[in-house]
């Protein structure tokens, strides 16, 4: 961290002789001033977006760090009155156990928070880098991507809530450093969230697969779980979206883009519900082995 903050203020330093130097460029002409320290301001911002960026990631290493040293390595402790053990190591151990039991309860609702962190970033990756996407008429675009296998994976995983929610904050934040989808980034949260919640709530309320041990059934279910939330949003996007620039953006394109957006959403929950099950079933015995799967 001393490193780190030793870098931004040499960087805070290399901006501001940068932004002096343009300014005697202004008063007394570039010649004076071409080929000096700091003249390329491209380069020198770049850098410090770099320096930013290592910073960020290393206090979140650090954030990480300490998040798994309470959740994995808070043991609870137990004292023993060996003096007169017969009368006193059975309430000490039911002690002991009830406070496992709320120590466990706490740790894998932070693992799950941790978890549901994890899902937002590679949703917002996962929608921002890895999308196709496709201009439309008046300014708009719709895209093919996968960010919705993120929120149905993470259903799956994690719960209607906690899933809907890593899903539904990565790709709002995408929405909101894309100039072209940020006015759409409230519907986006809220779909997002919905198909998290369908799922999980087909998933984990109605088959309960974190429980079940027949992978037949596992599968047929994740699949009915997936289809749900997705089928949803095949329906509520386009209208939604429909609606959303007709009334709210008075946008009169909003016809001509409606079967755009049928179709790009219909390939999206295609191709969703296939890698997010196929997915599911690979981590599924993975999580199971290491201590991370959680029984929804």
């Amino acid at each position: 961290m001393l490193d780190y903050g030793k870098t931004c203020a040499c960087l805070f330093r290399d901006i501001s002789h940068t932004q002096h130097l343009h300014s005697a460029d202004k008063m007394v002409g570039p010649k004076y001033t071409r080929g000096r320290r700091g003249s390329f301001t491209p380069m020198v911002y770049c850098r410090f977006f770099l320096g930013m960026l290592c910073g960020f990631i290393d206090m979140l290493h650090l954030v990480w760090l300490e998040i798994l040293k309470l959740a994995l390595l808070k043991i609870p402790c137990r004292h023993y009155d060996k003096t007169n053990l017969k009368r006193n190591t059975l309430p000490l151990l039911e002690g002991g156990r009830t406070r496992k039991a709320e120590t466990d309860m706490k740790n894998e609702k932070l693992l799950k928070i941790v978890f549901t962190g994890i899902f937002a970033a590679l949703s917002y990756v996962v929608f921002t880098f890895l999308q196709i996407k496709i201009p439309l008429p008046g300014g708009d675009a719709t895209s093919i991507h996968l960010g919705n296998a993120v929120c149905v994976l993470g259903a799956l995983l994690l719960g209607g809530l906690y899933g809907g929610l890593g899903g539904a904050i990565g790709m709002t934040i995408g929405d909101l450093l894309d100039p072209v989808y940020v006015v759409y980034a409230p519907k986006t949260f809220i779909l997002k969230l919905c198909i998290g919640l369908i799922t999980g709530l087909i998933a984990h309320k109605i088959a309960h697969i974190s429980t079940e041990t027949d992978n037949k059934k596992v599968y047929k279910w994740c699949f009915a779980a997936a289809v749900g939330g997705l089928l949803f949003n095949v329906i509520f996007d386009p209208l939604l979206g429909y609606f959303y620039k007709l009334a709210i953006l008075g946008k009169p394109a909003a016809e001509l883009t409606l079967a755009w957006n049928v179709t790009s959403t219909s390939i999206n929950a295609v191709t969703s519900t296939i890698v997010a099950v196929l997915v599911y079933m690979a981590l599924r015995p993975a999580l199971k082995k290491s201590g991370l799967f959680f029984t929804v």
